[in-house]
């Protein structure tokens, strides 16, 4: 059978997109090629109201021309959903699922016999190629478990380099689309370390930091994943549009850049590197917000965030972490901003930083100036704010420092520390000198642990301290001529 997880149930479809998004649909879908276009049209028909039928309608035309008899039918149950017409039946085709289940069963029994045959054979080649037709066709299906389990099988029937390489972004492949990110990791690692040819080594470095920076990305490691994708190659172009494009590795590393990186860093890591800045030119927006950001115009890089909104969420890779992307660049922008001043009024902050509902007055007003009072106070919690809020005069006053009593205050701190470093030392000196310290019993050859303590009769009181004797001899005597008579105590 086909998937055994639905896409409802893998992927969090409970965000609601009522924007409009600022790409064409039809464009946008078009860089992508294999199974993920499936993907994402149905993502973006589950979540956005203003695109939902027409990607609808695009998932079911794409699914009825690959294989998978699941996608297709979550296709028409979608479709069913959103559609607002009820004359759907020139699309949807009742026979064409029983039909391509048939023969999806059919070509798995082939092949399956086609393998069979090759191990009896012996060769490696053709056992290698055998695995990777029936991993391919499961893939197709969207049996990805056996897929997996197909091409794991090829592995050891790979007699050059480049077949591993090949099984392992076969792998990829299918681990990114079960969001098994740390098979990714140990894939990625795999071919990195493979002994290729330059120009083979060439072809895959893009994927490979593609593959990784996706992963980074997708597990919250942001920094990781900015300097993944800066070092992606622009020499990926369209050769990996089953997975993402040129266009997703601009924004997925400029927003995880905006999320961890320094502006300083943002400027001679991202905006100065030669690579990553073709992939800028096709994202003018991202480059544009990151520029904002390094020039200290926090407000316009927000505002540039905010208007591509609805584009991020109806990303496969972005909508879990938009919303944990724009809290730690806001966040960022404004510490920052209040790093050069002593003293800054409230108000002006809330007009910089604040939601655009501050602007409609009233009570959505007073609840987004709340708002912003409550992330301040939490900013100074949590230590990332220095900084103490007066609320009589509405001012938010940066805590004053006195370096040379800050200084004195270490020096103080470290002397105390090594007299009471000291004191502790002399103490257990003299326990030493007296002869007062307590030392572990020591397990010597033929002692156990019942032999060194017995409470086997506490009513007598003869429990305690077994009679510590040597290690046995023959006729029950220990070697120190002690009579063993199996009794202990005193």
């Amino acid at each position: 059978m086909a998937n055994d997880i639905p896409l409802t149930e893998q992927y969090n479809y409970g965000v609601v997109v009522n924007e409009a998004p600022k790409f064409d649909l039809s464009a946008y879908i078009s860089n992508y090629k294999g199974r993920t276009v499936f993907r994402r049209l149905h993502l973006i028909a589950s979540c956005s109201t203003v695109l939902a039928e027409e990607a609808a309608r695009l998932a079911l035309i794409e699914a009825k021309k690959g294989s998978d008899v699941r996608n297709y039918q979550e296709a028409v149950a979608l479709l069913k959903r959103v559609s607002r017409s009820k004359t759907l039946d020139n699309l949807v085709d009742s026979v064409w699922a029983a039909q391509q289940e048939k023969k999806n069963n059919a070509e798995t029994a082939r092949l399956e016999n086609e393998l069979k045959g090759y191990k009896n054979n012996l060769i490696k080649e053709s056992i290698r190629m055998g695995n990777e037709d029936l991993g391919t066709h499961y893939y197709t299906i969207g049996d990805l478990n056996n897929a997996v389990k197909a091409y794991s099988r090829m592995r050891d029937y790979c007699t050059t380099a480049p077949h591993i390489a090949s099984t392992a972004f076969r792998i990829i492949a299918v681990a990114i689309e079960q969001r098994n990110w740390l098979a990714v990791q140990s894939q990625v690692h795999k071919v990195r370390n493979i002994q290729l040819k330059p120009e083979e080594s060439a072809r895959n470095q893009p994927k490979i930091q593609a593959a990784m920076g996706l992963q980074q990305m997708s597990t919250f490691d942001y920094r990781e994943a900015t300097i993944s994708f800066v070092s992606t190659d622009p020499s990926l172009g369209d050769s990996y549009g089953d997975v993402l494009t040129s266009n997703d590795i601009a924004v997925y590393g400029g927003l995880c850049a905006l999320a961890s990186m320094t502006r300083m860093e943002l400027q001679s890591k991202v905006l100065e590197n030669s690579n990553f800045r073709n992939f800028l030119e096709l994202e003018p927006h991202i480059r544009r917000a990151i520029t904002f950001f390094c020039g200290s115009k926090y407000s316009q890089c927000l505002e540039i965030l905010e208007s591509y909104r609805a584009d991020y969420l109806l990303d496969i890779y972005l909508q879990p972490l938009v919303s944990d992307i724009f809290k730690r660049v806001r966040t960022k922008s404004i510490i920052q901003y209040f790093q050069p001043f002593s003293k800054v009024t409230l108000a002006s902050m809330e007009k910089m930083f604040g939601t655009p509902s501050t602007s409609t007055g009233g009570a959505n007003g007073n609840v987004s100036r709340q708002n912003f009072l409550d992330e301040v106070i939490t900013l100074i919690e949590e230590g990332r704010l220095d900084a103490r809020i007066d609320m009589e005069k509405g001012v938010l006053e940066a805590v004053q420092h006195n370096p040379r009593a800050e200084a004195q205050q270490s020096a103080l701190d470290v002397v105390d520390g090594f007299t009471r470093e000291a004191r502790m030392k002399l103490i257990r000196l003299q326990v030493i000198n007296a002869g007062l310290e307590v030392k572990p019993l020591s397990k010597k050859k033929g002692w156990g642990v019942d032999d060194m303590w017995d409470d086997s009769d506490p009513l007598s009181g003869s429990g305690g301290l077994a009679h510590q004797q040597g290690p046995v001899g023959p006729g029950g005597r220990d070697i120190m001529g002690s009579n063993f008579s199996g009794r202990k105590g005193g």
